[in-house]
């Protein structure tokens, strides 16, 4: 079965002003609408919604408590002036996210999004080696091909060619090679990557001298590798290694943190906790603009006098807002109190069964919690390295919504999604699969 791309929606007739997140095509969507896990075009059309946005709305797009949130707040106060104090929603937001957090992160600081997160990070991280006597340190080490943000220093760290039309990176940037490009590139074993890897993290601070650098920053689990997951006892491994250099680990968090993996963050689920952790994305469930670096307890006390706040500068103008925090804090009192860990793990075991039918032999399923990479197989017909294009792009024009790219597709579906939802995506990849590859 192939499917047509829908109805363009009634765009303006000219566009010049507006300036598209990714290129504009006639796949591009006017969306107008949401309710639930579904979103719906100007034309009317529904597109069930099987990425949470971008890994952001894992509530749904109708969650009543944060809407009632938000709109209280607005009745009393949108804004605060940063630069003369905060409000009682950020107080009570970074209470809740340290108490949420592994024990030894004490402190929250409030961003706007993951790419200042990972910026703070950054910037935390240099500060932190000036303030204890090693300024030395300044480098940061990273994966090729990860990714930590849009901002430069950001994409410093994030290690992919197409990166580079913008010019040099951020120096004493050094990139590693992560565990599953290890298995990938040099045809290593799975259960042996993850060892080579970290050696060659260690073969690679020795070579830069352990001394220059300030820290490492990793995913525990790689968005644009396909949702490579971190194999047994390797970032274990990478604790021991940054500890035994005095080098500050961090985890970017922004996909896998609240709640994606099973477990509030996959700190948790690994059982290993960084120095520094970026999280964001289903921190406000997309109701507003929000993310967080959560310090760890050495670095925090550099930060104040240890006789009370801590504090860390330059900030920006929106970070800490009373709107944004009160959509955070709801989220974060939603996700505990309505027993999430547990819906999530209810949800895992049909949703993962169902993708891997419609995946089949297709593809290599890499499934942990409610975050699903698939490592496409080739088809055959010379479209290998663009299969996952291809595939989410027939998914589209069938109505749902994951991403692909390269050679694999990433899913990631709502804390909320439905029996009926996990029938349409199986049946829709499905399709969307027997289009490429033909049926089984």
């Amino acid at each position: 079965m192939t499917a047509e791309a829908p109805t363009a929606p009634i765009w303006p007739a000219d566009l010049s002003s507006y300036c598209f997140e990714v290129p504009y095509s006639e796949d591009s969507v006017l969306f107008e609408r949401a309710e639930g896990t579904t979103l719906f075009d100007r034309a009317g059309r529904g597109y069930l919604d099987a990425l949470s946005g971008v890994f952001v709305t894992c509530f749904g797009y109708d969650c009543e408590p944060i809407r009632a949130a938000i709109t209280e707040q607005l009745g009393r106060m949108a804004f605060n002036p940063p630069l003369h104090g905060t409000n009682p929603n950020a107080l009570a937001l970074a209470d809740a996210l340290t108490e949420l957090a592994p024990p030894g992160l004490v402190s929250a600081k409030l961003v706007n999004g993951g790419s200042e997160a990972v910026e703070a990070a950054l910037r935390l991280a240099r500060y932190y080696h000036r303030a204890t006597g090693d300024a030395g340190r300044y480098k940061v080490l990273s994966y090729y091909h990860g990714y930590h943000g849009s901002t430069f220093g950001s994409l410093s760290v994030t290690g992919r060619p197409d990166v580079t039309r913008f010019g040099p990176g951020l120096a004493g940037t050094v990139h590693v090679w992560s565990p599953d490009a290890v298995q990938d590139f040099l045809g290593v074993p799975a259960d042996q990557a993850g060892r080579l890897a970290a050696d060659l993290v260690e073969r690679t601070i020795e070579a830069e001298g352990p001394d220059s650098i300030a820290a490492l920053i990793v995913e525990p689990v790689i968005h644009l590798r396909g949702m490579a997951i971190a194999p047994d006892g390797y970032l274990a491994r990478l604790r021991q290694i940054c500890d035994r250099h005095g080098i500050l680990l961090v985890f970017d968090e922004i996909v896998t943190g609240f709640g994606r993996t099973g477990s509030p963050f996959a700190a948790q689920t690994f059982g290993v906790t960084p120095d520094l952790m970026c999280v964001g994305k289903g921190i406000s469930g997309g109701y507003a603009p929000l993310a967080a670096v959560l310090i760890g307890e050495q670095i925090s006390a550099v930060l104040g006098d240890g006789s009370g706040p801590v504090s860390f500068a330059p900030s920006h103008t929106y970070a800490a807002n009373p709107l944004a925090t009160a959509a955070g804090l709801a989220a974060v009192r939603l996700f505990t109190e309505g027993d999430y860990p547990k819906r999530i793990a209810a949800l895992a075991e049909r949703f993962e069964p169902a993708l891997r039918e419609a995946v089949g032999a297709r593809g290599t399923v890499r499934a942990i919690g409610l975050l699903y990479g698939v490592k496409l197989a080739d088809p055959g017909d010379g479209s290998g390295a663009t299969v996952g294009e291809r595939v989410a792009r027939a998914c589209l024009h069938r109505g749902v919504i994951l991403r692909g790219q390269d050679d694999w597709l990433v899913l990631a579906p709502a804390f909320v999604t439905t029996e009926q939802d996990t029938e349409t995506v199986r049946r829709t990849l499905t399709e969307a699969l027997d289009e490429i590859y033909g049926a089984r």
